[in-house]
């Protein structure tokens, strides 16, 4: 009884000072978040800068909810892109739909929840909670995604890691004309070669164009199960390095369990010898005793192989709004980790799939 109550009092004592007015964020961080939310907030942010932004760990985000249409995916998601702390995203459309709305020079505004939405409807404003923008910001989008999904190099299956590097390209082009010089996520994607995967690419504006080029003759066909062996080959070959591989999980639904899902496909389907995700790091609002936190905690997520059973003291969920929670990370993180050489998985999918392949073929 002696020893454990030593042990337990051992852990830092909460006696923060007055606040002051000219505090950063790694400051404000680092001294003053010290309990419930924040403290999960200060441990992903340590968990990060300590541990996962080495250059021999593999880092995944997961992105779900309306993220890019508040602007984070520019805000938060671009500067992890380009300071080498993403090395591969699996995201709903929508966020990448919408995120193509500032590539393309249109404008969304700051609005509110409470406006009256069939007066919206009569002036041909959409919402999105407190975010609101003219009807033509999706028609106009939609006309640049028929227009570029029409030329010959989509006229063939693939995944969404081809599919969205290929509009990542011409995201980047439409961007240089018109001058914009902050990127968007999927321009940014292709200029740094990270991989961007849609578990459910009907699901979204980008699906629905799709679906209308078809139906005119088109012959683009994406085909999500290409996803499932590239994701699991990438997590695979990290392993295989002796390196490690961290999830980021923003929100939950199909993004975080197709993220997830690489290990119980390396171990379960395939039959490979692995153990699970190193890092399990998650902002969500999500309940788990309601079924609706998607792939649930990181401790049952280690029932499934998805997540390192010894490695579940840096698994850290953080029950906060994802506004509040990704800018304070993002700001934290690159004030206090060095930039990472880019890993430039997209370019190496090929490989790394025939190297899965090749150890699939040889088991017993």
């Amino acid at each position: 009884m002696g020893n454990s109550r030593k042990y337990f009092l051992k852990s830092e004592i909460i006696n923060p000072e007055p606040i002051q007015g000219d505090l950063n964020v790694s400051e404000l961080v680092d001294k003053y978040f010290l309990a419930y939310n924040s403290k999960r907030i200060k441990e992903i942010c340590q968990l990060l800068t300590k541990k996962v932004l080495k250059k021999d760990v593999t880092v995944g985000l997961s992105l779900s909810g309306a993220l890019t249409p508040a602007g984070l995916g520019r805000s938060v998601v671009v500067p992890l892109i380009k300071s080498g702390f993403v090395d591969w995203i699996t995201s709903t459309g929508a966020n990448l739909y919408h995120d193509t709305h500032f590539g393309l020079n249109l404008e969304l505004r700051q609005g509110s929840p409470f406006l009256d939405d069939t007066e919206l409807k009569n002036e041909k404003i959409v919402r999105i909670y407190d975010i609101i923008f003219d009807y033509d910001v999706l028609l106009s989008t939609d006309r640049f995604y028929r227009e570029i999904l029409r030329l010959p190099e989509f006229q063939k299956e693939m995944g969404t890691a081809e599919l969205h590097y290929l509009i990542g390209k011409y995201l980047f082009e439409r961007e240089k004309a018109l001058g914009i010089k902050i990127p968007t996520l999927l321009s940014s994607a292709y200029q740094y070669g990270v991989p961007v995967y849609t578990p459910s690419p009907g699901d979204s504006s980008i699906g629905m164009n799709i679906a209308e080029v078809i139906l005119s003759g088109g012959k683009l066909r994406v085909c999500p199960f290409l996803d499932v062996n590239e994701t699991a080959a990438i997590v695979l070959d990290a392993k295989r390095a002796k390196g490690k591989s961290a999830v980021l999980i923003v929100g939950g639904g199909a993004p975080k369990n197709f993220m997830l899902q690489t290990e119980p496909q390396i171990q379960e389907v395939l039959k490979l010898d692995e153990k699970g995700h190193d890092y399990f790091m998650q902002i969500t609002d999500a309940r788990a005793d309601t079924g609706g936190l998607s792939g649930a905690t990181p401790s049952e997520a280690v029932s499934w192989g998805k997540v390192d059973e010894e490695m579940l003291p840096d698994a850290v969920v953080a029950y906060i709004d994802f506004t509040v929670a990704l800018p304070v990370i993002t700001s934290y993180v690159l004030s206090k980790a060095k930039p990472r050489k880019h890993k430039r998985l997209y370019d190496k999918r090929e490989e790394l799939l025939g190297r899965l392949q090749k150890e699939f073929l040889k088991k017993p």
